[in-house]
């Protein structure tokens, strides 16, 4: 299997990366203070038959400021978010941010420190500039298109040195039904390379993961642009291989996502989409 190379991303105008790269980091840090100090009250689920779609308050309260803020900083760009859906225009604009305020907000609610706010500016190519939040460990992960990735100012980016499989973490997430197809075998086939498979709760962090160099891979089978474009951003940036299922080199595909360290991506595809694409 042979993986197909990315499109050259746009250029972008310095003084745009550098002012969206400060407000985004700003939003960050606010929602940092208020998913630790609301800890998931005021939740309840979105609809009595899904009892984990939860929607909180604090979603609600941080995608309000997050919009309220990026309006007043850059007008005409529209938003789209979780909680209240696209702007007009957001399809056709070149440029769109885009906001998960509380990702895994399951674990949020159940007390599980693990979950994050995602917030990312995109363009044609893909994100431009992203940041993700780790607020129960004090973390804010940081990129902007060709400037790279760090973590609370400290630069992030994977060693080059190949990844051993044996022992490596990969990371996945159920969909919104449970397990995705094929995830039954994508475990067997992983636990027989003797690496150890992990399903945390939060797309966001799980893609970040690989960015820092804990996991492997992360293979998303399906997401929301909003869960992920933050962390893709880290993870391009940092030197990871973004992929889609067939092994195109799309920084945000329409139908599934695979996040790797280069020298365990093919082999981590092949896992998750064991029959050969021509």
């Amino acid at each position: 299997m042979t993986l197909l190379s990315s499109r050259p991303a746009r250029p972008v105008e310095p003084a745009l990366l550098s002012k969206a790269l400060e407000v985004a980091g700003r939003l960050a840090n606010d929602a940092t203070d208020v998913i630790t100090a609301t800890a998931g009250r005021g939740a309840r689920p979105d609809t009595p038959d899904t009892p984990f779609d939860w929607v909180t308050d604090t979603e609600l309260i941080l995608e309000r400021h997050t919009r309220r803020v990026l309006t007043a900083e850059f007008p005409g760009v529209p938003v789209v978010g979780e909680e209240f859906g696209a702007d007009l225009g957001a399809d056709e604009a070149e440029y769109r941010w885009v906001v998960d305020p509380v990702d895994g907000t399951a674990n949020y609610v159940a007390g599980m420190p693990w979950c994050a706010f995602s917030l990312a500016l995109v363009d044609s190519s893909g994100p431009v500039v992203g940041v993700v939040a780790d607020p129960y460990r004090g973390q804010i992960y940081a990129a902007a298109r060709g400037r790279g990735a760090r973590a609370n100012g400290t630069p992030v980016r994977l060693s080059g040195e190949p990844v051993r499989l044996p022992g490596a973490i990969i990371c996945t997430e159920l969909g919104r039904g449970g397990a995705w197809p094929g995830m039954a075998g994508f475990i067997e086939r992983a636990s027989a390379a003797h690496a150890g498979v992990r399903v945390l709760g939060s797309a966001a962090l799980s893609v970040a993961q690989v960015a820092l160099g804990h996991a492997g891979a992360a293979v998303l089978h399906s997401y929301h642009e909003w869960d992920v474009a933050g962390a893709v951003a880290l993870a391009i940036e940092s030197g990871a291989v973004v992929l889609d299922r067939h092994g195109a080199g799309t920084a945000l595909p329409a139908d599934g996502l695979l996040v790797a360290a280069p020298s365990l991506a093919e082999t981590v595809l092949t896992w998750w989409q064991p029959t050969p694409h021509p």
